[in-house]
């Protein structure tokens, strides 16, 4: 009989793509990965993998297994789940993945309405780019992440995830105090007052970096965006101190007392915030429990 933690390992690297990322993502050594995959090959029989040059790839008995092994994980997730809804009380771990400004401002309060309601329950959150915390909860290293779209750019969807929309943000001109900077500032009404002044935005291959680019080209100028960071706490800072501009999303501002001025824009766009975890895994109440108490806590913050 095929064993389930064998199988597990093969299913890891048809995600993953390599030995070494399955030995990362699941506290193995890369020879371990290998000796079990070996032992997996002789069980089954027939070849699953083959070598292409440096990398792996799968046989057509090897992908034959991914999917049923799939299937396998799936099916314990949902026995699991079915267990949980007949205990009395919410309990278990959930490991939620979320991007920054979700951390700071949705997080907390969520985690504080969890921990009065569900004394039984452990939540661990790390924080993680959105587009690859969807990946990573597609591969089982996450139950939950609380990810981002912004308007025109889709997020990339995985088989066997479920979203549940959280939230709109909205997006809007974030600009210096008067006096604090170029005394061009001052007199900015709109986005296209900002051809000839500094921006900061997100790095090159971010989604936020790409849609502000098309906000300033579409009014008529390319951006100069002299200052770049990942961190929008930063970019909040380089705005206050007189230094910058940006187009910041509203969750940046809870409970920040910072004084830039915010213009709307047109058409007032926002971004979308929502959910995702894997759908064998809807029905589980501690799951249930988390996605409630974020949109509880979505609402609570008013942000449109």
């Amino acid at each position: 009989m095929l064993e389930m933690k064998r199988l597990r390992l093969l299913w890891e690297l048809h995600a993953r793509g390599t030995i070494a990322a399955v030995a990362e993502a699941l506290n193995y050594s890369p020879s371990a990965v290998s000796q079990q995959l070996g032992i997996l090959e002789r069980e089954a029989g027939v070849p699953l993998l083959r070598k292409s040059g440096r990398t792996l790839e799968f046989t057509a008995a090897g992908d034959a297994l991914v999917a049923e092994t799939g299937e396998l994980l799936a099916g314990l997730e949902r026995a699991e789940a079915a267990l949980h809804r007949v205990r009395a009380e919410v309990t278990g771990s959930i490991r939620v993945a979320a991007f920054q400004t979700a951390m700071l401002a949705i997080m907390p309060g969520a985690l504080r309405r969890l921990r009065e309601s569900y004394p039984g329950l452990r939540v661990e959150v790390v924080q993680y780019e959105p587009g690859a915390a969807l990946q990573e909860t597609w591969a089982r290293g996450f139950d939950l992440v609380v990810a981002e779209q912004y308007p025109g750019h889709s997020t990339e969807h995985f088989g066997g995830l479920d979203r549940e929309p959280l939230t709109r943000d909205p997006i809007r001109l974030a600009i210096p105090p008067r006096g604090a900077g170029d005394p061009l500032f001052d007199s900015v009404g709109w986005i296209g007052d900002l051809a000839e002044l500094p921006w900061v935005m997100e790095p090159h291959g971010a989604a936020t970096r790409h849609w502000a680019e098309q906000a300033c080209r579409l009014a008529g100028f390319e951006p100069d965006v002299r200052y770049e960071a990942a961190d929008l706490q930063a970019h909040v800072r380089l705005i206050e101190s007189g230094n910058a501009a940006a187009l910041l999303p509203g969750l940046v501002h809870v409970g920040v007392t910072a004084g830039i001025r915010l213009i709307e824009l047109d058409g007032s766009p926002h971004r979308t915030i929502f959910t995702a975890a894997r759908a064998s895994q809807g029905a589980h109440p501690a799951l249930a429990a988390v996605r409630e108490a974020l949109a509880d806590e979505a609402v609570a913050l008013s942000l449109e």
